[in-house]
């Protein structure tokens, strides 16, 4: 029978538990509590805890700004690229050094697991001339491609543990009952691994939204920023000082789009990231 925990342990854990939501959430809130301030009143020496009497004037100059929709819109297709492209060429990969035997096998793992090692930066000049030479600066299909490049090691790796625990035995009895083994496969193994692509997307897809160095090297023309790119250039552009208003309410903007994301997939996440845990 396990023992029970003394009660004064279970309050302090509690406790502890508390005080590190409220530390983390803490900045959330002033982010977008300072949003619906004017820059007077951020700037003032008054702390405002709750602007009961705050406005929306700051996320009505960002809506309207021709530059904050061009940098969503590429934001938005260079992030869905890099979802959908590593996700496919990651299943693939993995499917091929989880389900068959062949020869460079073993390197091909551990070449997954050194990239990982190699600083980003490493990498900068390379893929500067790199994406040069092929023409694609400034463009979504390089930024893409750079992107998928630095995410796809890690979704390989992850989702050859998530394919690794499907039984094989689950494809024979479909291929006895009549199925080939492609059919086989994506009627009965590729469903059991949504948990898997929730997990490895999420982590894509967060990677390619708030990726600021990579796209400040590749997107040098300035209406072709993203957002995160973007945001560093407003605050620098304002004459009369940093718009702490503007940009809170920018930088809240940005996070909807993530916070979206994650109600849609959140149940299919807890279960791939704690089955990740266990097979990985």
């Amino acid at each position: 029978m396990a023992r029970r925990t003394p009660t004064p342990v279970r309050y302090g854990a509690n406790l502890a538990g508390l005080l590190i939501v409220l530390v983390s959430v803490f900045p959330v809130y002033w982010m977008v509590s300072r949003s619906f301030l004017p820059r007077n009143r951020i700037r003032g020496t008054e702390q405002v805890w709750f602007p009961w009497d705050g406005t929306l004037d700051n996320y009505r100059r960002m809506l309207t700004g021709e530059s904050f929709r061009s940098a969503l819109t590429t934001s938005l297709a260079v992030t869905l690229l890099t979802v959908v492209i590593a996700l496919l060429f990651a299943f693939l990969a993995a499917v091929a050094v989880s389900r068959f035997r062949f020869r460079g096998r073993r390197t091909f793992i551990m070449t997954l697991l050194l990239i990982q090692m190699i600083p980003a930066e490493g990498l900068f000049i390379s893929q500067y001339k790199m994406l040069e030479g092929m023409q694609l600066l400034n463009s979504v299909i390089g930024l893409t491609l750079v992107y998928v490049a630095s995410v796809l090691p890690f979704t390989v790796w992850t989702l050859r543990g998530f394919v690794d625990g499907l039984p094989r035995e689950l494809e024979e009895a479909a291929m006895v009952d009549g199925c080939s083994r492609t059919r086989a496969f994506f009627t009965i193994t590729l469903p059991l691994l949504a948990p898997g692509f929730v997990a490895t997307g999420l982590f894509a897809f967060i990677q390619a939204w708030n990726e600021f160095t990579l796209a400040l090297v590749v997107m040098t023309d300035p209406a072709k920023e993203t957002l995160p790119v973007w945001l560093i250039g407003f605050s620098e552009s304002r004459s009369r000082g940093v718009d702490w208003g503007a940009i809170m309410a920018a930088s809240t903007l940005i996070t909807i789009p993530v916070i979206i994301f994650f109600i849609i997939v959140q149940r299919r996440m807890v279960a791939g990231l704690t089955a990740g845990a266990v097979k990985g």
